[in-house]
């Protein structure tokens, strides 16, 4: 395995914070939340946002994109969206006096997709995007189309409604890297949304790099330096502790766990885990993985991961409470 040379950490380092310094231009507050995007997009994974409306979330995308040089679509889940609005069908052409299908893409066919309200779209219509999550590529009609990298999913969802929407299944959630929750914003922070949004003066993120085709060959690089990233013995071990230890029925398992978990996370958790530190280590310029690193990705990586019982709703326990109480108690030697 090559170590990460100093000039590509570097790199790494830059841009990272230019596009985090871009983006927050036009977002108000939510810091975390903006590094923790960017931290799961050169990670290589995917993100669920959810947060009540009007609080940035296609704005951060738009803003993301631009930056990044990147082409992105919006697609809004509605109950009658169909999954070939999202990968696309086979249309009828003609052609010299002939006619043929062809097939025409859907709006999944670009780098950064924003996938509004994805829990307002049948399981059927929501299952059309998980191969293309996972795998990188759709099926149509028994034909494979590959969908160009950096491929990025960033999904909302709204959590006060609850008519009309279909709740993410066990195994859509598991293809998020982390899902993020951002809070209303303070009063100092609305206050800067409104003299931002309310008067002429309007804030533009710059495009940081060049061409969308020299952007994407860049960004796959740096992704690919994120996995140069060591990950010692003792570390590997911790995180598989907290994925054992989150996990009822298992021998490791916290008595909390045995009590309000109904599943727990798969080896996704643990690997969402180690890629999202490896990024934390990049962006403190360091080649190895440190515990600190592990702590600061584990609740976006798990709190959708840890699915609660009836036992823990009735009683109001949030995994985040329980992935908290994790990381004080599983021994890190």
């Amino acid at each position: 395995m090559t170590h990460p040379d100093e000039d590509r950490i570097q790199r790494f380092c830059q841009l990272f914070s230019a596009l985090e310094e871009e983006v927050r231009r036009v977002i108000v507050g939510n810091r975390e939340i903006v590094r923790k995007v960017l931290t799961a997009f050169f990670a290589g994974g995917h993100v669920l946002l959810e947060s009540a409306p009007g609080l940035g979330k296609t704005l951060l995308m738009k803003s993301l994109s631009r930056a990044v040089t990147l082409g992105a679509k919006r697609i809004q889940f509605t109950p009658d969206l169909m999954p070939s609005d999202i990968v696309g069908t086979e249309v009828l052409s003609e052609s010299h006096g002939e006619r043929s299908f062809a097939f025409k893409p859907g709006p999944v066919f670009t780098h950064i997709v924003l996938a509004d309200e994805v829990n307002r779209a049948t399981p059927k219509t929501q299952s059309a995007i998980l191969e293309a999550m996972e795998e990188h590529q759709v099926s149509v009609f028994g034909q494979t189309h590959r969908l160009a990298p950096p491929f990025f999913v960033m999904a909302t969802q709204n959590p006060i409604e609850i008519e009309g929407t279909y709740p993410l299944p066990e195994a859509q959630l598991d293809r998020f890297l982390f899902k993020l929750v951002i809070h209303s914003p303070s009063s100092a922070e609305l206050t800067e949304i409104l003299n931002r949004t309310t008067t002429d003066t309007h804030a533009e993120v710059r495009p940081l790099l060049g061409s969308e085709e020299q952007a994407a060959t860049e960004v796959e690089q740096l992704k690919g330096l994120v996995r140069e990233v060591l990950l010692a013995p003792p570390l590997n071990h911790y995180i598989a502790r907290l994925i054992a230890s989150a996990t009822p029925g298992n021998a490791e398992a916290l008595p909390e766990v045995n009590q309000y978990v109904r599943f727990g996370p798969s080896p996704r958790g643990a690997q969402a885990m180690t890629l999202g530190a490896k990024v934390n280590a990049l962006l403190d310029k360091r080649v190895n993985v440190s515990y600190d690193d592990i702590v600061d990705v584990a609740l976006p990586a798990l709190r959708h991961r840890c699915l609660l019982n009836f036992q823990a709703e009735a009683e109001g326990v949030q995994a985040d409470t329980l992935i908290e109480a994790l990381l004080r108690k599983v021994d890190r030697a």
